[in-house]
């Protein structure tokens, strides 16, 4: 399933006819200005000396060279990435707006490239094209320099290095163009609500982008209803009214200020500095394990092969690997056993009988966050202190997950969420209990921070835990895409982190990244991870189905597609994300969008295939966007699929035909609990028909 580039437009460029306003099919492309395009440079700028507080501490430019030797990093873009897959968010939005007022610019040159070349949020196309508008009057003033100088004495040659100035007519499609520009921008500023943030305005385009994908998911069967709903109501913070059942689940009564499930060590043995292992765990596998943290620098840490060695207490060891790695100990004077017994005590809250939301993921994104924070175009960009936030927020974000939902929590009256007001219910515990373990015997690690570093730690810990919450994805990566695009059509294309706000945006992204991770892992760790999410959504709708609830989606055993959920959630989540993050990083994530794309397409492979007619032609390019048919769904469906696949075949030729009288009956069909779980599949003349899925 590929998703269609946009087209071009076929007018010549210039003429005010060419406004989206006349033509609102055309897909407009926006172009930052020539000089940034040609260049492709983007840099992330850094202050060696930065005040969570006050900004910037020193008296040197953080542009300064002087300043210190890694500040600020020039990438140069690769011309071998430049064919990849785009995501949704480039994809033509005249279909998404509502008025023609919103649609967004096309410059004079057409490009097939986004990156540096494509602009998509609004208020970065509102500057691209108000520097259009400075530059096409340049060139009218030369124009009439140019005039001036007609009419000047003879003795006074102008020179010859000039360029030849614009014919008149050449001016006036100019003047045009350039009148076109400024009333788009202007309809543009007229339409902004001032109480919302440039970022909200990428955000509400973007979901409304994304709402338009997920109905045409949505109508092509009940598995991708399904996933569409379960994409909407996990990141799109659309949640739905349900009726509750007549005996809501109750729990032990107890205050509500106090924060529940608190245990103790569950090592007893007292800690000391003499008696701390090497990596922070008692095992009888050491050389093993320490051949395996050889590889905590690098992306695709078996985690798995970790918790194995360590006697399953991966957080413990690879968080006491990274804080001596990044000498953060020393750093900020942590006692070495203080951070062994935290460490512990905080893995002890995860709970092991929790499929996906436990110290494993926990270990994964805190070793995930460490890499990308290593990332050559972010090196020596974060201080000290917001890096030891990172990768406490990391190894926290959710403590004592119980492996359901927020809204799971909500629809049940749980405690939990009527102490949080239904607010990011799950992420505020997370917070509460990784700081409340603090206060426990020999577990305060920031014990010799000043009184202003645990201040701001603490700000920043909150604000990238909160950020963990998939409802506010789209927030995230508006922003983010806004502060990228933004910085690409002003100043030098310089990404200048020199206030609170910017640089605790991008410690949100990086952290929400390492926690969406999955997909770009090599495939054996991902087919893992993803069969423990389903395990988890399955638990969950056993739940809901023992306690009279609406299954929610994703969480019915029954009917749930494991591929298609893999290949939706790609596509519309993690694809946005990480191309967004590759912009920002280039080229150093381009890898991991490789191994995205690789990972998607091998569960692209895996979706059900309905017979075809091997007399008919192969079917249409990468470029159509196209779902597969489920067996399952086949027959409730196939007149409407006939109508539709009869109009796809008018408007494309080389689509390839279902061969609906090949179905197979009822009997062949595999349920996908059995495929889920790993077991074969028989149809009714006993044959095998699925392989096991997961290792």
């Amino acid at each position: 399933m590929q998703v269609p580039t946009a087209p071009a437009p076929a007018s010549g460029p210039g003429s005010p006819r060419d406004s989206p306003r006349s033509s609102p099919g055309l897909f407009r492309k926006l172009l930052v200005n020539q000089s940034i395009r040609l260049q492709r440079r983007f840099t992330v700028a850094h202050p060696l000396c930065f005040d969570l507080e006050n900004g910037l501490s020193c008296r040197r430019s953080t542009l300064d060279p002087q300043a210190g030797p890694g500040l600020g990093r020039v990438v140069q873009a690769s011309a071998q990435y430049s064919q990849r897959r785009e995501s949704f968010l480039y994809r033509s939005d005249s279909d998404y707006e509502l008025s023609p007022k919103a649609m967004s610019r096309n410059s004079s040159v057409a490009s097939d490239l986004h990156g540096e070349d494509m602009i998509v949020t609004p208020f970065a196309q509102v500057l691209a094209s108000l520097r259009t508008v400075r530059n096409n009057v340049a060139v009218l003033a030369h124009l009439q320099d140019h005039r001036a100088a007609k009419q000047a004495p003879v003795g006074n040659p102008s020179s010859g290095s000039q360029p030849p100035p614009p014919s008149e007519d050449t001016g006036q499609k100019l003047a045009l163009k350039t009148l076109d520009e400024l009333d788009w921008c202007l309809d543009q500023l007229e339409t902004l609500q001032t109480r919302h943030s440039v970022g909200e305005m990428a955000s509400n385009k973007f979901k409304r982008m994304l709402n338009r994908e997920l109905t045409h998911l949505s109508e092509t069967s009940r598995s991708g209803n399904q996933v569409s709903e379960y994409i909407s109501q996990t990141f799109l913070d659309q949640q739905t009214e349900v009726e509750l059942p007549r005996e809501a689940p109750t729990e032990a009564s107890r205050p509500m200020s106090q924060i529940s499930s608190l245990r103790g060590l569950p090592h007893s043995a007292s800690l000391s500095t003499a008696t701390i292992p090497r990596f922070g765990v008692q095992t009888d596998h050491e050389g093993q394990l320490a051949k395996e943290l050889e590889d905590t620098n690098k992306w695709g840490l078996d985690v798995f092969k970790v918790a194995e060695l360590s006697g399953n207490r991966p957080l413990t060891a690879i968080i006491f690997s990274i804080f001596q790695e990044r000498d953060l100990l020393k750093t900020f004077q942590i006692p070495a056993d203080t951070l062994v017994t935290y460490l512990l005590t905080l893995e002890g809250h995860y709970h092991a009988d929790v499929a996906y939301h436990n110290s494993l993921h926990a270990a994964d994104v805190a070793q995930s966050a460490h890499v990308l924070l290593a990332t050559p175009a972010l090196e020596a960009v974060f201080t000290d202190l917001e890096v030891l936030a990172a990768i406490f927020a990391s190894a926290i974000h959710d403590v004592d997950h119980p492996g359901v939902s927020n809204q799971f929590l909500i629809n049940t009256n749980s405690e939990l969420a009527l102490m949080y007001n239904d607010a990011s219910v799950l992420e505020n515990h997370h917070l509460a209990m990784g700081f409340k373990l603090l206060q426990a015997e020999n577990c305060n690690i920031f014990q010799n921070l000043s009184a202003k570093q645990r201040l701001s730690l603490r700000r920043m810990v909150i604000d990238m835990v909160l950020a963990t919450d998939m409802s506010k994805h789209m927030n995230l990566l508006a922003d983010l895409k806004t502060m990228v695009e933004t910085k690409k059509v002003t100043s030098l294309g310089v990404l200048l982190l020199d206030n609170y706000c910017d640089r605790i945006q991008v410690l949100q992204n990086l952290v929400h990244c390492a926690d969406l991770s999955n997909p770009t892992k090599p495939l054996p760790l991902y087919r893992q991870w993803t069969e423990r999410i389903m395990a988890e959504f399955f638990q969950q709708g056993d739940r809901e189905r023992e306690s009279g609830l609406d299954i929610s989606p994703m969480c019915d055993k029954h009917t749930a597609s494991v591929e298609k959920s893999q290949v939706g959630f790609i596509d519309y989540i993690a694809h946005p994300l990480w191309e967004t993050w590759a912009d920002l990083v280039h080229p150093d994530a381009q890898d991991l969008l490789d191994t995205l794309e690789d990972n998607r397409e091998w569960y692209q492979s895996r979706i059900p295939h309905s017979p075809v007619d091997p007399m008919s032609p192969e079917q249409g390019g990468p470029d159509r966007f196209q779902f597969e048919l489920p067996l399952e769904e086949a027959e409730e469906e196939e007149e409407e699929e006939k109508r539709m696949l009869a109009q796809e075949v008018s408007e494309s030729p080389d689509t390839e035909l279902l061969s609906f009288e090949a179905r197979p009956d009822r009997g062949a069909i595999c349920l996908d609990k059995q495929r889920t779980m790993g077991k074969p599949c028989v149809d009714h003349e006993g044959n095998m028909r699925a392989e096991p899925f997961g290792t």
